[in-house]
């Protein structure tokens, strides 16, 4: 399905979690020297730091309280909740020891959540909430959502 205009920023946002996932994941096959998992584990800091902490306040403090109050207890919101605690254990993870296994494990669980969030989650709003609902979430979505282009690094 197409998605709605009104969560299209966070629909771009999961693209480059998806982005970041496939680069470190070739790049770890290609080289899990020490010093190739410290370069990958800063990046996918920075990315956490700049998009992932942003596109997560959006959903927690905007996106699902809305869904909470228009379509009563979500067991998929406290999932995807408890979701990016996981992820921001990995990241603390890999401020304080960076490993081939925990870059794999943030890239599995960032990947399958944000499958879970497009293909589940926005699915089922974007049918069930009402146009201005969507209309008045797309607004403040747009106006909290960080904008980033990826760079190719040749990895």
């Amino acid at each position: 399905m197409l998605r709605d205009r009104s969560l299209v920023p966070l629909s771009q946002q999961h693209h480059n979690g998806l982005a970041l996932c496939v680069l470190t994941e070739r790049s770890i096959r290609a080289d899990a020297s020490p010093a190739n998992v410290a370069r990958l584990a800063k990046r996918a800091i920075d990315r956490y730091e700049i998009e992932l902490v942003n596109h997560f306040a959006i959903e927690e403090e905007i996106l699902f309280p809305e869904i909470e109050r228009r379509l009563g207890g979500h067991p998929l919101v406290r999932e995807l909740i408890g979701e990016h605690r996981s992820i921001e254990r990995i990241i603390g993870g890999l401020r304080a020891q960076p490993s081939a296994a925990l870059l794999e494990d943030l890239s599995s669980l960032l990947r399958t959540h944000i499958r879970r969030e497009e293909n589940d989650l926005f699915e089922e709003i974007q049918k069930r909430l009402p146009r201005e609902v969507l209309d008045a979430l797309g607004e403040q979505i747009d106006a909290k959502a960080v904008r980033v282009c990826l760079e190719s690094d040749g990895t």
